[in-house]
């Protein structure tokens, strides 16, 4: 028989039990407590079986040759003393069985099916009556034991030898079994003298190794002396598992967990082990869940019975952010399950739990989320309550920043913003927002509207809807004469769709018109710089063209040091003949490593542009983004580009870090193919590096950077940025 061919699951719903109670004197946690108190008793069990054997009037006749033991047999009441003459000397027994529990059981599992039991019970040879008066002399004992009993245990018997056997008192037939009996016993040795607390530490050393499921300990009167003889009976041989209730749990945990034991005798020591490495698989994953029966039945087959805690139901409860108590949320509740990975019916996971609050906290309109696993009734299933604390919903905001595009002026880069946002429009966590930053030159106006998850889409696909006018300083690859400017406007409408596609994959789609024009420092409109350069592809005042946008990005666990891939895509869709027609591809990569307290960050981009493209949507090379060590653009511009960069950035105090870097950027000679090689009319070198050191400090705004650079044309320059380079 294949070894795992005797292993199936089933699945059904049971109650979670209560926390285990205390181990066992086996040590096997799914003894129940009320069953191991049985073993205890064993002890008085004992005393009472010597109080009986001192007084058989058989033993007496070997008092002349063994005084001790008639000392042992010297109180037996004479009342039973004709049942037990010329009966076998069996005196008593031990025994480890699987039953079903009784009603104290019950009370520590509810409703699960008995685990085991250990016994241990004064058996005779004798008539019902006798039987009967045993059990009540024993009952008795156990209660209130006499002095004698007490003594008793301290007296020793002297053992002439001592067997393993069988429940039948025949030799075992498989003599590792027996091998593994006697290496349990501790005190039980030929020629040893014996107490009755020693003979019963020695039958649990045999229960305890796992092997066996009852040992009796037999004493023998023979002429060579007293033979202890442990009766023992094997487990059975495992021939197959039945797994009840277990809905997440692999069947190939247990199949690897069993597959070396089938046809060997079961071993509870080793039952143990797998039900303690289940219980661990379903804490390690956060599951309510363990193992809360276990069972052999008649031809080695093992049952294991699981409880699962299911997801009943799943609420949500707002409170006040001033007092905490319950209130009426402006969050629609649809929108917060529909958040949530878990699910009715599923087994609930705390880890699960802990990823959904964070994922909740993440859509920026709760201010504070935790949940709360409840019992629902006695139905074995856990109802999930989800507190939640929301943000004010919108605002005014204002702010400031840097723009790389201006390098000159005596408030150089410098932008002001204003802001208005509304994070939780209609209660369905849709984001509006209207901004105007404000610069010497350039300024954007924006009015973007978000919507994180379309309603009845099943991927998580968010909608973005966008208008924006902005006007950026041209000198990123049109700088002028002294004196003079160029500024470049752009009228930019259209819509974006952006889902994730596997885990740490989102992908990105958007249509986008966009309307684009060049003007000088007066706003008049103008199509050549100074260098009788062409400023747009159309040879008209503007440029019009409709831009079809994919993108795709792999980010590692969100951090700035962690590995990062971004591919983008434009393609100008010629519908009209005016309209420009090219194809742009931008590729992204960053790779950081940490060495002991330092680390390492690389990173690379490169792109391409194919057809008919404006002159001022070259790329760009050089600047605080770029190479440092050169102003912004003062590299070059072309269809084509590369740059990469390697910093190692290290602590110094709190906050603040210090940073080694070295930058190098080409256009790959590509500028000259740019419409009127607005590079090469300003003798840009095409190619370049830099290199220098700097300091970072944390801050609310985001990281401040403030760096010093060299170029490989002995230029020395400062370079000052808010948040991460791009």
């Amino acid at each position: 028989m294949p070894q795992n061919d005797g292993v199936r699951f089933t699945s059904s719903s049971l109650k979670i039990p209560l926390p285990p109670p205390q181990r066992s004197p086996f040590n096997f946690p799914f003894c129940s407590q009320a069953l191991a108190s049985q073993i205890v008793k064993t002890r008085n069990s004992f005393a009472q079986l010597v109080d009986s054997v001192k007084t058989r009037s058989e033993f007496k006749q070997f008092s002349f040759f063994r005084p001790g033991f008639s000392h042992f047999c010297n109180r037996f009441p004479v009342s039973t003393q004709s049942a037990l003459i010329g009966r076998p000397s069996l005196l008593c027994s031990a025994s480890l069985s699987l039953t079903r529990s009784d009603e104290s059981t019950q009370l520590l599992i509810p409703k699960s099916e008995l685990l085991c039991s250990a016994s241990l019970a004064l058996n005779r040879i004798a008539d019902e009556s006798t039987t009967q008066q045993q059990k009540g002399h024993s009952s008795a004992a156990s209660l209130n034991p006499s002095p004698n009993q007490s003594r008793s245990d301290e007296e020793r018997v002297l053992i002439s030898e001592v067997l393993v056997r069988n429940k039948d008192g025949e030799a075992l037939e498989r003599k590792d079994l027996e091998m593994e009996a006697l290496q349990a016993l501790k005190a039980s040795r030929a020629n040893s003298a014996l107490t009755v607390r020693e003979v019963q530490e020695d039958v649990h050393r045999i229960i305890h190794s796992g092997y066996f499921s009852s040992c009796m300990p037999v004493a023998v009167d023979t002429r060579d002396g007293i033979r202890l003889v442990f009766q023992v009976e094997p487990n059975q041989e495992f021939q197959g598992l039945v797994c009840e209730g277990a809905n997440v749990l692999p069947a190939k945990f247990l199949e690897d967990a069993f597959h070396d034991g089938h046809g060997k005798v079961i071993n509870l020591r080793r039952l143990d082990e797998v039900i303690s490495s289940t219980n661990g698989w379903y804490m390690e994953r956060g599951f309510f869940g363990l193992v809360s029966a276990v069972e052999i039945l008649s031809g080695g087959i093992l049952r294991l019975q699981v409880s699962e805690a299911e997801v009943n139901n799943i609420s949500i409860r707002f409170l006040d952010r001033k007092t905490g108590e319950p209130t009426t949320g402006k969050t629609k509740p649809e929108t917060i399950l529909r958040q949530l990975t878990t699910k009715k019916g599923q087994v609930y996971s705390m880890l699960q739990g802990k990823r959904d609050v964070e994922t909740i906290l993440t859509m920026g309109i709760m201010e504070d989320v935790s949940i709360i696993p409840q019992p629902a009734g006695d139905t074995g299933k856990v109802d999930m309550v989800m507190n939640v604390v929301e943000r004010p919903s919108g605002g005014f905001s204002a702010g400031g920043g840097i723009s790389s595009g201006i390098t000159s002026g005596p408030l150089s880069g410098l932008v002001g913003s204003f802001a208005y946002s509304h994070r939780n429009v209609f209660g369905r966590n849709q984001k509006l927002n209207v901004s105007l930053e404000r610069g010497q030159i350039d300024s954007i106006f924006r009015i973007n509207y978000t919507d994180p998850w379309i309603e009845g889409d099943d991927k998580r696909t968010s909608r973005t809807i966008m208008v924006q006018n902005s006007r950026t300083p041209g000198t990123l690859v049109h700088d002028q004469l002294e004196g003079s400017s160029l500024t470049i406007g752009r009228v930019t409408a259209g819509i974006e769709f952006s889902q994730p596609i596997r885990p740490k994959w989102s992908g990105t789609s958007g249509l986008f018109f966009q309307y684009a024009g060049v003007r000088d420092e007066k706003g008049h409109p103008v199509i050549k710089d100074a260098y009788s350069s062409p400023l747009t592809a159309s040879g008209k005042t503007h440029d019009e063209m409709l831009l079809a946008k994919f993108e795709s990005v792999y980010t590692g666990s969100g951090d700035h040091g962690s590995s990062m891939l971004a591919v983008s895509m434009e393609q100008g869709l010629p519908v009209l003949p005016e309209w420009l027609s090219f194809n742009r591809v931008n590729v992204r990569a960053r790779k950081g490593v940490e060495i002991g307290p330092a680390s390492l960050l690389l990173s690379l981009s490169g792109g391409h542009v194919l057809g008919n493209f404006p002159p001022h949507e070259a790329f760009a090379i050089g600047g605080t983004n770029s190479v440092r060590g050169y102003e912004e653009g003062a590299v070059g511009s072309g269809r084509s580009y590369a740059v990469g960069s390697g910093e190692v950035s290290f602590p110094i105090l709190g906050p603040v870090e210090g940073v080694i870097f070295a930058d190098y950027g080409t256009d790959l000679g590509s500028g000259q193919t740019v419409l009127g090689d607005p590079a090469g009319a300003r003798l840009k070198p095409g190619s370049g590096y830099g290199y220098g050191f700097g300091i970072r400090v944390d801050s609310p705004l985001g990281p401040l950077r403030l760096e010093y650079a060299f170029s490989d044309k002995h230029a020395k320059r400062f370079h000052f940025g808010v948040g991460h380079r791009n």
